[in-house]
């Protein structure tokens, strides 16, 4: 008979299909673009107006080496600074709720139903919804709703610095690289050719992984890219000019 018996009890419903959210990657997919696009446009913009000086090889291979390593670490040493502070900001608004929260339960129950209610929810069914969710995790409730904060989100100050120093380190060796292997009639156009090539892709890989539209990704750190060089390269070549 216990064999037949059925539970009135109802499972948990299952998700129809997993879901990717391209926003999870907001964090890390910043500071790795930001450090490889930073190091591609800054140490070719550097090498192009060096070599439009008439600087020889070594003097830009010399430029180019300092400019990874600084840039490297400049760009961890910023990152840190940057997602430190925001962090310290997330971290106070946790520990303000956190006392809000203790001082002042009722208040602050129904403080998230108005938020439910602007929402477009009745106030009938804006007070269960704060009420459940504040029995489940209450403090979750009042960040994600009254202060944007994901729990599970936040800034991460060491990440960020070395997701931002390697790609720096290891993008900016793409226009040294071009530099090593041009001849030096054509060494201009080929590190500006490498650098604008390389910079198309990572954008376009930008725009995949963020959901973009891969073209406009594309073009649009491109074209600043050659702004960056363009500009540079009539600077070296007006001081150099003027220094010879």
């Amino acid at each position: 008979m216990s064999s037949r018996r059925t539970t009135n009890r109802k499972a948990a419903p299952r998700a129809p299909h997993p879901e990717v959210h391209r926003s999870d990657r907001g964090q890390w997919l910043r500071a790795a673009v930001l450090g490889s696009d930073d190091a591609i446009v800054s140490t070719s913009s550097l090498l192009i107006g060096i070599s439009a000086s008439s600087a020889s090889q070594g003097t830009i291979l010399v430029a180019g080496v300092a400019a990874l390593v600084a840039g490297s670490m400049s760009m961890a040493v910023g990152e840190y600074v940057s997602v430190s502070s925001q962090r310290d900001a997330e971290h106070a608004d946790v520990e303000r709720e956190t006392r809000e929260l203790a001082g002042q339960p009722q208040a602050e129950l129904a403080e998230l139903t108005a938020i439910y209610v602007k929402r477009g929810l009745d106030v009938e069914l804006a007070g269960k919804v704060a009420a459940q969710l504040s029995a489940h995790d209450r403090l979750g409730a009042h960040l994600r709703d009254e202060l944007g904060i994901d729990p599970s989100a936040l800034a991460r100050p060491l990440q960020a610095a070395w997701i931002s120093a390697v790609s720096f380190a290891v993008f900016a060796a793409v226009p040294i690289g071009a530099l090593l292997v041009a001849p030096a009639a054509v060494r201009i156009p080929v590190i500006a050719g490498v650098s604008l090539v390389s910079l198309a892709v990572l954008g376009a890989l930008g725009g995949h992984l963020g959901g973009a539209p891969l073209l406009r990704a594309a073009l649009r750190v491109t074209l600043g890219g050659a702004l960056a060089m363009a500009v540079t390269a009539a600077i070296g070549r007006l001081v150099g000019g003027a220094a010879g």
